[in-house]
């Protein structure tokens, strides 16, 4: 009896019981964890971590375009986020503002259509988004979504370093110091577009400010800072979708692993005292 119970709940109940599209699903939110250490950790050294909050925005009006018209969303999503992301450069080119203040002005647009074309049943999909599950084709784009923002990054480290330095220093070096701000802009929001499916518009971001923030908090040095980032966005997916998916059951993962990421950080706080 005992064991006919502990096979029952292993295939129906216990964590392991999931099909391939769910496996990808998950192996995916782990990737997009890595990817968000990553380029949270540059971002926060760039002083971007608050302007990430809002890039996660300008998906918003494709998001909700694609939902209004029975598209796919991280199509629309993605369309939004990559044009919002050009216009964010071109007005940092051509008006010579800072970029916290390019990308303000395109969020209120965003914020504004988004609000206005989402239909309400699927509003609380676009902000906080929902862990379905995920086919082959949708798992491999990911998969070459994250290894190319990992590759951008590695390949980029000692331009992005010097640059973090003294701006006037990697012109002067020969960096094409716009472009290289153009690509990083970009692949933090192909990150943000990795997260959609997870974690919504409203929270992708979380998992590029929060274990920077708290990475920052344990350790000066920029390797070790790097790998804790990393670390502990995984960890931040990982209990959270545990905690969401055996005790809450709900298939809304990213609010759960927004007040995982928070505690850490909050005890990183209390160690650094």
């Amino acid at each position: 009896m005992n064991e006919a119970w502990a096979d029952r709940w292993w295939k129906e109940e216990g964590i392991f019981s999931v099909d391939a599209s769910q496996s990808y699903a998950i192996l995916l939110a782990g990737l997009f964890a890595i990817a968000a250490g990553l380029v949270g950790s540059v971002a926060l050294m760039k002083r971007m971590v608050l302007a990430s909050d809002v890039i996660s925005h300008l998906a918003l009006p494709g998001l909700g375009l694609a939902f209004l018209l029975k598209g796919n969303p991280l199509a629309g999503g993605g369309a939004t986020l990559f044009l919002g992301t050009l216009l964010v450069w071109q007005l940092q080119k051509k008006t010579e503002l800072a970029t916290d203040a390019s990308i303000g002005v395109v969020f209120a647009a965003c914020l504004g259509i988004g609000a206005l074309v989402t239909p309400q049943e699927d509003m609380l999909e676009a902000l906080f988004g929902n862990f379905q599950k995920l086919s082959l084709a949708g798992f491999l784009l990911g998969v070459a979504a994250v290894i190319l923002v990992v590759a951008f990054i590695a390949a980029m480290k000692d331009r992005l370093i010097l640059d973090l330095f003294s701006h006037d220093l990697a012109a002067a070096t020969g960096v094409k110091v716009a472009y290289l701000d153009l690509g990083f802009l970009l692949v933090f929001s192909l990150t943000i577009l990795v997260g959609l499916r997870f974690m919504g518009a409203l929270l992708s971001s979380a998992l590029i400010i929060i274990p920077a923030a708290t990475a920052r908090q344990l350790t000066g040095r920029m390797a070790q800072f790097v790998v804790t980032a990393t670390a502990v966005s995984l960890v931040s997916v990982t209990v959270g979708f545990l905690i969401s998916t055996l005790i809450l059951k709900t298939s809304t993962v990213g609010p759960t692993i927004v007040i995982v990421s928070v505690l850490l950080f909050v005890m990183s706080l209390a160690k650094k005292k």
